[in-house]
């Protein structure tokens, strides 16, 4: 672990820009998420969590579309984390606007797969800049944000998602969205865009949760009474549908594939299980997956790398004067 800190102490750090807008560092981006307090040796964003452990049970379906091993039929272990929103670590569960999912997957030494997913569907905007500035909207206030979303109609759809999402009553019954599209590539070489989302299994209503830690203390009794899973279901974009625009819904018309499900049989307590230690870097890919050109995954993965450099450097720093005390 040492390594892995040394490392990203050590790592540059780059622009998470696209092209055309004003660029944004990943520092300006953590730095916003972080806010004027930092909660060290915690995530800046999604700071809250429980971790997860369980196996993905392959059904085959997607081995014609990806030489990733983890396609083939059969079961591969993982580490995953449910979080919410926000950058406090003791923050209610219940306020939190959005809920998350992630895995990381090792099918070998040098094949690991890290997905971070979230329950919306679609980005608000399509490139680092103005996801910035919309950042800058909401911790500025309600009036901020709704003239942000008059001056940007790109965010129609997360609007739209948005005005009919209903928080349910447990991690367990939420659906998770990876937002960005990748591409799926085969033994030929040939390449597939897809988006995909965790199905939940089951319904739960919301009507008797309460308590600062509601969703953490459900989904840990939960899954000491039975394994939670989800349904992985993934949509084939065709030739009418921008992969590189993470804004835009696609149309449920499309093709979708399940290749498999997600099957959670045990809970952590963050700070004691294995995916504290894990950055869910959304493009740490396995051969048989490959990234778009979508910026804002740019922007996601650099972001990520920032915050777990500031993190790692307060639990490195924690460590040496804990020796110096001794």
């Amino acid at each position: 672990m040492k390594k892995q800190y040394l490392a990203l102490l050590l790592a540059p750090i780059m622009s998470v820009a696209a092209d055309d807008p004003p660029k944004v560092s990943a520092q300006e981006f953590v730095n916003l998420q972080q806010g004027e307090t930092a909660h060290e040796g915690f995530r800046r964003a999604h700071a809250k969590g429980i971790c997860l452990s369980g196996e993905f049970r392959s059904n085959g379906q997607l081995a014609s579309y990806s030489k990733a091993a983890l396609f083939e039929t059969g079961s591969m272990p993982f580490i995953g984390r449910f979080s919410v929103a926000g950058n406090n670590p003791t923050a209610p569960d219940l306020k939190a606007p959005v809920r998350s999912l992630a895995l990381s997957f090792a099918m070998s030494p040098t094949q690991q797969w890290r997905i971070a997913m979230n329950t919306p569907p679609v980005m608000a905007v399509k490139d680092p800049h103005t996801f910035y500035q919309q950042i800058q909207a909401i911790q500025a206030g309600p009036k901020a944000i709704q003239a942000f979303f008059a001056e940007h109609p790109e965010s129609n759809d997360f609007l739209s998602w948005k005005a009919q999402y209903q928080p349910s009553g447990s991690f367990a019954a939420e659906t998770y969205n990876s937002i960005n599209a990748f591409y799926l590539v085969n033994s030929k070489g040939e390449k597939q865009a897809v988006r995909w989302t965790m199905q939940p299994t089951v319904s739960v209503s919301a009507g008797n949760l309460e308590g600062v830690d509601a969703l953490h203390q459900e989904i840990t009794n939960r899954v000491a009474k039975e394994n939670v899973i989800f349904d992985w279901v993934f949509t084939l974009a065709n030739e009418k549908d921008d992969e590189n625009n993470p804004a835009k819904a696609w149309p449920d018309s499309r093709e979708q594939i399940t290749a498999g499900q997600i099957v959670i049989t045990g809970v952590t307590p963050q700070l004691q299980g294995e995916c504290h230690g894990i950055n869910y870097d959304p493009l740490v890919l396995p051969t048989g997956i490959e990234a778009t050109r979508d910026p804002i995954l740019r922007a996601r993965s650099a972001a990520y790398a920032e915050s777990y450099r500031r993190r790692a450097k307060e639990a490195l720093m924690g460590e040496l004067e804990e020796q110096g005390n001794e």
